[in-house]
């Protein structure tokens, strides 16, 4: 059998010509100008950091969340500081609300480049009482809501030239946790759909990662309390709690060109909680 032709690195697709350093602008790397992105549970917290950081980076952003009043306040936020978005009520337990959502951002903007699935359900009972209607709340917003909403958006991602999904997952979906034995469930079932969705899509231009935040000062969070959320705390190398703004950075880095070559990934955020236990 003959041997195949070697590949000519200057016409096979498969080598990319190494860039000209001389030329290299790291904070264009980090540019969304000309791109739209869609953040869930963007109203607050994580989401609310992100929709922000996105919007001063030159993206338009969608702030989807339950709560209208949170989504227009969200965005009157970042229009005050020069950003451009907009509202779009959602839950994401109702599979109605999210192909609405995807409705008004293309009616709106006519395309969606960035997915960040964040919006979750926190709800927390011990293994002994978990009922079917409680399984059915969690899994349906942590699980199934995020999963159709990047169905409903793959035709406009597939005709993105920068197309990006981050999954927001959690430290729960790498530790066990006795009461909140469904989040952490539902967030690894995320995490693999991640990795399946990287597969699939990313030969297509679709880069698929995911961020697991730590403890992060949240409404989640500070409703555990405050002596859960010291020991959380006290269990982390670095030894604080994070501020939501501290995941900006890496949503850049998934979203942006800056992170052209990540796919199937997910960043872990936690101060150092995971390699602490």
């Amino acid at each position: 059998m003959a041997d195949s032709p070697a590949a000519d690195p200057t016409t096979d697709p498969r080598f990319a010509p190494r860039p000209d350093s001389t030329s290299l602008d790291a904070a264009q790397m980090f540019d969304l100008s000309g791109r739209v992105a869609i953040v869930t549970g963007g109203s607050r917290g994580i989401g609310l950091s992100i929709a922000h950081g996105f919007a001063a980076q030159g993206a338009k952003v969608v702030v989807a969340s339950r709560k209208a009043d949170a989504c227009e306040l969200a965005v009157a936020e970042i229009a005050e500081a020069g950003g451009e978005a907009l509202a779009v009520p959602v839950h994401m337990g109702d599979l109605d609300s999210v192909n609405q959502l995807v409705d008004a951002t293309l009616e709106h903007y006519g395309q969606i480049d960035i997915l960040v699935n964040n919006a979750a359900n926190p709800l927390g009972l011990p293994m002994e009482d978990i009922t079917p209607e409680a399984w059915e709340s969690s899994f349906t917003v942590n699980l199934r809501g995020p999963f159709f909403l990047f169905q409903r958006c793959l035709p406009s991602l597939l005709d993105s030239d920068h197309a990006s999904v981050i999954n927001v997952i959690s430290v729960g979906a790498y530790i066990p946790a006795a009461n909140t034995a469904m989040y952490g469930a539902a967030k690894a079932g995320l995490l693999s759909f991640t990795r399946s969705m990287a597969g699939v899509y990313s030969p297509q231009g679709i880069r698929v990662n995911a961020i697991a935040p730590g403890t992060v000062d949240t409404t989640m969070t500070r409703n555990t309390g405050p002596e859960a959320m010291g020991r959380m705390a006290d269990l982390s190398h670095i030894g604080r709690i994070g501020h939501p703004d501290e995941l900006v950075g890496t949503a850049l880095l998934l979203a942006s060109d800056a992170g052209s070559y990540i796919t199937g990934q997910c960043i872990i955020v936690d101060g150092g909680f995971v390699p602490a236990r």
